[in-house]
């Protein structure tokens, strides 16, 4: 690749949930490799066990007293409080090397970090690790600015599809449940005011009328994505194979061993990411559903959430399905045995899923989940949707039912079909002279 030739030196704020980690770690990767200066700001207790660099990857450790507040709203303001605390001493130290730092990519989440970044005098970036449509969404619906009704059957916005009620985020309808993160997320708007720039997590050809809209507001946006590890994509950058900074230890080699037995496209893999929490009659639900269903699957859950699996679930299982608390979500996707990607539709499993071509059962959960899945069903064509009955669990028989049309049935060729042509689509965007390399290339140019 060719190099830039100035000293620049990039600041990285993800915020830390493993969502949103991976994607601005594979594009600090994406800068290194044309020869700039990274560096990504971590927690110390988060980084601990992390190693202090990764490839030219510098990780910076910011250091606190007391532990992180469990509590979602006390940890925000924890956050907040401890990198304004703490930036201005670590661009201070970077800034005396022969790499003064120009730029600080953060979390478009974090709002605030603009500010922070004006004032020491760098150009702020803003990183999307969402959609442009769910962005559209935010935008148009702010409680403080929109007079959208939500009392009818569908809502019409500006560059996107009808979106029924069960198609919006989680935080319109219900944002008295979350109080704290409806406020965070409609705050994201403020940065098409405020930053430099704007970076998506996305191709063009995903989204274009949503990106077109944003242009029209906020000149300055570049998409940068799909932000997946190199190899799985372009094979540009040789050592790329995985995100690299993990909070979970995935059981590797058991997975790989067991799908190995396994024939082409028997596989269900079955993932509700690292946040999704079900309640115990939808564990159930979904359990009995996987077994008759008679596909052979593969079920990722979380430490926090075997107790809610059915008893005798485990021993029931073993002939047809392997539960592992943790997976190499990449590897599996990628593997021979998987034909179907059972997905609570968060973006990045979603964007995983169509860089490489698996169709998709969607069961969204909340936050982005439902306009998501809204996409991968009506617009992208590379999934169905699960149906879920009048108090919101997806019934077993639907389960089951959903799993063998896309499996088996053929719906399930066409599907196929559909994720060929986006996996298609997704690695000629990262390809040198690709829509996502050139706009990287746009965003070092002009923000350097």
């Amino acid at each position: 690749m060719e190099k830039i030739t100035n000293k620049g030196h990039v600041l990285v704020l993800p915020f830390l949930v493993q969502g949103h980690i991976n994607p601005m770690v594979q594009f600090s990767k994406r800068l290194a490799s044309r020869g700039v200066k990274v560096t990504i700001l971590i927690i110390e207790s988060v980084c601990k066990n992390m190693p202090k660099e990764f490839g030219s990857i510098k990780i910076e450790s910011i250091p606190h007293d007391n532990s992180p507040p469990e509590n979602i709203d006390k940890y925000f303001a924890w956050f907040f409080t401890l990198v304004s605390k703490n930036l201005g001493a670590i661009v201070k130290k970077l800034s005396h090397s022969e790499y003064p730092v120009k730029v600080l990519v953060y979390d478009a989440l974090t709002t605030w970090a603009i500010d922070l970044a004006h004032q020491l005098g760098l150009k702020g970036v803003a990183f999307f690790t969402q959609s442009c449509s769910l962005s559209s969404i935010y935008y148009h619906m702010d409680p403080q600015t929109s007079e959208i009704p939500l009392d009818g059957s569908v809502v019409y916005l500006p560059s996107l599809p009808l979106l029924e009620k069960e198609d919006l985020p989680s935080f319109i309808y219900e944002s008295v449940l979350y109080p704290a993160i409806t406020e965070l997320v409609f705050r994201q708007n403020i940065n098409f005011k405020k930053a430099d720039s704007l970076l998506f997590n996305k191709f063009d050809m995903l989204e274009e009328e949503a990106v077109d809209w944003i242009i029209r507001i906020k000149c300055s946006i570049k998409t940068i994505g799909p932000t997946i590890p190199s190899m799985y994509l372009d094979k540009r950058l040789k050592e790329d194979r995985e995100y690299g900074l993990s909070l979970f230890k995935p059981n590797d080699e058991i997975c790989m061993n067991w799908l190995n037995s396994r024939e082409i496209g028997s596989v269900v893999y079955v993932s509700f990411g690292s946040l999704a929490s079900l309640g115990e009659q939808q564990m159930e639900e979904l359990a009995t559903g996987l077994m008759t269903s008679n596909c052979y699957f593969l079920w990722v859950v979380r430490a926090t959430e075997e107790n809610k699996l059915p008893e005798e679930f485990m021993s029931k299982a073993k002939e047809k399905g392997l539960v592992v608390n943790w997976c190499p979500q990449l590897d599996v996707l990628a593997h021979r045995a998987v034909g179907c990607f059972f997905t609570h539709c968060g973006w990045n499993s979603t964007l995983e899923a169509l860089s490489l071509g698996v169709p998709m059962v969607a069961m969204p959960h909340w936050s982005d989940q439902p306009p998501n899945a809204k996409f991968i069903s009506d617009v992208w064509q590379t999934g169905i949707r699960v149906k879920a009955g009048e108090n919101g669990i997806v019934y077993r028989d639907e389960i089951a039912r959903s799993i063998r049309e896309v499996m088996e049935e053929d719906k399930g060729v066409m599907l196929k079909e559909n994720t060929i042509k986006w996996k298609k689509l997704a690695k000629e965007a990262v390809d040198e002279g690709g829509s996502s390399d050139k706009n990287i290339e746009e965003f070092l140019s002009n923000i350097m």
